[in-house]
């Protein structure tokens, strides 16, 4: 989503922007793309570290003389770092939190390697940052803070709410992430079950997919849930979720600047969410939403009823939160920012 919004606001600013990815793709990416012009060039995987790619990027590099290659996550912050340095481009990265699948040595021996070779590297939020830089040895200083926007996109709530089947007077609660264990919606399965008690209605909807989704099935038929909690699988629609729904409830146990949120932040829904990561940057001191202990489902349950019980709560923590996001994170704000990397 991130490289998606930069593509669109740096072609609209006049910048030519190619997009690089693995042939087998995320398809919603590839025709998001394309719906704005931007070219996207399939790029092999393969060998050690990825770095089958390599030939491919430098290549491209070299054929479009690239000025910048600027590389998101893991993978491709080795080999772009790689080819970048084989082709003499400058090379930025940014990592947006995922840092619990490079655990083995050798993986975070060739992450420190591109992370020196780089110009610039970009963590999301000031805690990931303290994170990255005590993984790598080096001083938060090094690591510039770049958070993710977003531009808000206006949903259809009526029509949503009919074909969820949600009644008018039901409270919806939306959670929205890919469905692996990091992102925690067992807790959210859990707390509902706890929530029973509650005077309106509250129906919960999952939207993602992901390794997790058996297993998380058969969770909520067994804590007896499936009439209030539903998975729905992958969605294109969020911004039509967001308008259908009434709460927005990040489970995770960990994230760095989740884009998910800043787009529920700015379609001014109520949020209750873990006290961990980035997430506190963004709804805390002064607080816009509500923090929870992670992998704690009866503190979520409890923090989730108080939203679902008071409809004034949740329309003034609504307009808060949006307030915040409108001025910390917006897409413009965010592209500025690597603008002023890309020319240094």
């Amino acid at each position: 989503m991130v490289l998606l919004e930069l593509a669109r606001k740096l072609q609209a600013r006049g910048h030519e922007v190619i997009a690089l990815g693995p042939s087998a793709g995320e398809g919603w990416l590839t025709e998001g793309l394309r719906s704005i012009g931007v070219t996207r060039i399939p790029i092999g995987f393969g060998g050690a570290l990825g770095l089958g790619s390599v030939p491919d990027i430098t290549s491209v590099i070299r054929e479009h003389r690239l000025d910048v290659l600027h590389s998101h996550e893991y993978t491709m912050a080795v080999s772009g770092a790689f080819a970048a340095r084989v082709a003499r481009c400058r090379h930025l990265i940014t990592l947006h939190g995922g840092m619990y699948h490079a655990t083995r040595f050798r993986r975070k021996l060739a992450r420190r390697w591109a992370v020196a070779l780089s110009a610039h590297r970009v963590a999301v939020s000031g805690a990931f940052r303290k994170r990255l830089a005590a993984s790598l040895s080096i001083s938060p200083t090094s690591l510039d803070m770049i958070p993710n926007g977003v531009t808000p996109s206006k949903g259809d709530r009526g029509s949503t709410r009919r074909a969820l089947g949600i009644e008018d007077d039901d409270v919806l609660i939306l959670a929205v992430g890919s469905l692996y264990p990091v992102k925690g919606h067992e807790f959210l399965i859990e707390a509902m079950s706890y929530m029973s008690g509650a005077d309106k209605r509250a129906v919960a909807v999952i939207a993602g997919q992901g390794q997790e989704e058996d297993r998380l099935r058969d969770l909520i038929e067994r804590r007896g849930v499936a009439d209030s909690v539903r998975l729905l699988g992958f969605r294109s629609d969020i911004p039509d979720l967001l308008a259908a729904s009434d709460v927005f409830v990040m489970p995770s146990r960990s994230e760095g600047m989740p884009m998910a949120m800043i787009e529920a932040m700015l379609a001014e829904k109520a949020i209750v969410a873990s006290d961990g990561g980035g997430i506190p940057e963004m709804i805390a001191g002064p607080p816009v939403g509500v923090l929870v202990e992670p992998e704690n489902a009866e503190a979520l349950a409890k923090a989730l009823t108080g939203m679902v019980t008071d409809p004034e709560k949740r329309a003034r923590m609504g307009r808060a939160v949006r307030a915040r996001a409108e001025t910390q994170f917006s897409s413009d704000t965010m592209v500025d920012r690597y603008l002023d990397l890309y020319r240094g």
